[in-house]
């Protein structure tokens, strides 16, 4: 770290606030509550819905509903709130998700200081006075020394270009943005478009409804995993309670943000009938534990091969035409490369006699038509409804429709050009003073996500306090340490089964998108421990100081050790991280 002490100033001078957030949904309000409440800062949330919730203000199609167990998929912040708030299932329905933040914002007083209904259009750092300016779509601007988006990784929907697809007359929703009143599915045709998690969500629950027929378009087959939900009543609440400290401590030390521990470290050595052993009472409990059973499922073909086969069967079990189930069985990815749903009755679905599954791999869309979807072999498929369950445009979309610019004039979509470049998923070079929460190149979507965005909230708000206890103006990362982190994930990426696949994880469900790895792989564990090294040697790899042209001179060649001991670690997860660290130091 280095700091320049010319030109101090205060924090506050020539601004309307000391930060303003883009987003209110867990990380927004998290911020807003540590920055206010625990610094005293004067912050301004600012949020496109009329209310809290993020996501999951959205996400309100049939079926919606928490892949993490509820009661980790909370904040751990507030003793107080997690003993006055109790779950009602196992995975909660998004409602209930919905009232929990609800409850959050209420019991922490944090509305007064949200602007609802109110879209970021931009957000400039002006060279001249040092501070953000951000515009929004009222007209209006407001300026702070700091800014933050906790936009989410999963907010901007995304529609493929089909070929006349205005030419459609009925009725068209996306699961990323439902109707708040909800939809008359009585008598209608209806067509869903997407299987992935979202669509094997919506599938069962639109097959249930009282509609003439269901048509589902699906691209690739994916594997999922019963969630076995069920009510959380008052006995396993109180167990809970009993032991949620060791549980949330569990969590926040895990690869992905979960308190479950693997059976084995490999399946490699093992018979496929040793593996079914080993796996048949996971997949009877259901959920993200069957994910966890081995340690290497994500690292080593055979271990994930094994537990692919082990699926694909499942699959073959659950659906009684032989045909249909061949369509539904995964035969170009290893289990867990692309997001790994949960599901409740989903492959059940496909044995109703009104529900029928088109491949578009063997028949593309063609094009849309007045009354349907015509595809590949000239059949023109009539509906009421057609439902896009295609996904979002993922970890990048979100901030690079703010029209965010840096210093000399670089805006972040230039910046990203080629795919995002940050420093920890935390900061970007040229973008002084303005962090992402579970930004690009953090573990966000590959774990629980109230995890790694209490760590994100927490390190951001402590170093914002470090920064006024100083004196410190701005904070920037340097070129290099940004360039560094970058090689790290890819190169880390490169060691898994990830990039085995076209995936949203590597940014391949939007044309024109450089292919990238997006999200850290390293797991959350160790992420954690790397940006903690980073604070406690001094900001290793930031610029701070007290101009625009010291910030300007940043050097290029910090000590970034750091990651070589995380690779290390990664090689070897026996190898002593106190040790390493002393090893590969200064």
């Amino acid at each position: 770290m280095t700091v320049s002490n010319t030109n101090s100033q205060t924090a506050t001078e020539g601004t309307d606030y000391d930060a303003v957030v883009v987003g209110a949904g867990f990380s927004g309000l998290y911020q807003l509550h540590r920055l206010r409440d625990e610094l005293g800062l004067s912050v301004k949330v600012i949020e496109k819905a009329d209310d809290v919730g993020g996501t999951w203000y959205w996400n309100r199609y049939p079926g919606a509903r928490c892949d993490s167990e509820s009661h980790i998929y909370c904040y751990s912040f507030n003793e107080g709130i997690m003993e006055e708030w109790q779950w009602s299932e196992r995975y909660p329905e998004q409602p209930e998700v919905l009232e929990y933040l609800r409850f959050v914002a209420d019991n922490l007083d944090l509305r007064k200081d949200i602007e609802f209904e109110t879209e970021v259009t931009s957000a400039t750092f002006e060279e001249e006075t040092g501070t953000w300016v951000i515009e929004t779509d009222d007209g209006e601007t407001v300026s702070s020394q700091f800014f933050i988006t906790a936009v989410g990784c999963l907010s901007t929907p995304y529609v493929p270009d089909f070929d006349d697809i205005d030419a459609y007359e009925g009725e068209t929703y996306h699961t990323g943005k439902w109707p708040h009143d909800g939809v008359d599915f009585d008598d209608k045709r209806v067509a869903v478009i997407g299987t992935g998690a979202s669509g094997i969500q919506v599938i069962p629950e639109v097959g249930k409804e009282d509609i003439e027929h269901l048509t589902v378009f699906q691209r690739t087959p994916n594997y999922a995993v019963p969630a076995r939900n069920s009510p959380l009543d008052d006995e396993t609440w109180a167990e809970i309670q009993r032991n949620y400290e060791e549980i949330m401590a569990d969590a926040h030390d895990d690869r992905a943000g979960f308190p479950f521990d693997s059976i084995r470290q490999t399946a490699e050595d093992l018979t496929m009938e040793e593996v079914e052993e080993i796996l048949e009472p996971r997949w009877k409990e259901g959920g993200w534990r069957f994910l966890a059973a081995f340690e290497d499922l994500l690292i080593n073909r055979d271990t994930n091969e094994k537990i692919s086969q082990y699926l694909r069967e499942k699959i073959r079990e659950a659906v009684d035409d032989p045909e249909t189930a061949e369509k539904l069985v995964p035969t170009d990815h290893y289990y867990g490369t692309k997001r790994p749903p949960l599901h409740t009755d989903y492959y059940a679905t496909f044995n109703e006699d009104y529900v029928s599954l088109v491949d578009v791999t063997e028949t593309p869309i063609e094009r849309f038509t007045p009354k349907g979807i015509q595809t590949g072999d000239g059949q023109v498929h009539e509906f009421d409804m057609v439902i896009f369950a295609t996904g979002f445009d993922a970890m990048t979309g979100t901030l690079l429709q703010m029209d965010i610019e840096g210093r000399n004039g670089v805006t972040l979509d230039e910046k990203w050009a080629d795919g995002p470049n940050t420093y920890l998923g935390l900061g970007v070079h040229g973008f002084p003073n303005m962090f992402t929460v579970t930004g690009p190149q953090s573990p966000s979507v590959l774990s629980n996500m109230p995890v790694p965005i209490e760590h994100h909230v927490e390190w951001i708000s402590g170093t914002i306090a470090d920064l006024r206890e100083e004196g410190t103006r701005y904070i920037e990362p340097t070129r290099a340490a940004e360039e560094d982190w970058t090689e790290h994930n890819m190169d880390l990426a490169e060691q898994t089964l990830y990039t085995t696949v076209d995936s949203w994880y590597m940014n391949e469900n939007i044309p024109d998108k450089p292919t990238v790895f997006t999200p850290y792989p390293g797991g959350v564990d160790m992420y954690h421990d790397i940006i903690r090294e980073v604070k406690e040697k001094g900001y290793e790899g930031y610029m701070l100081a007290n101009s625009l042209d010291d910030l300007g001179q940043a050097g290029d060649t910090p000590d970034l050790s750091i990651f070589e001991v995380m690779e290390m670690l990664h090689a070897d997860p026996d190898m002593d991280l106190t040790d390493l660290m002393e090893m590969t130091a200064d």
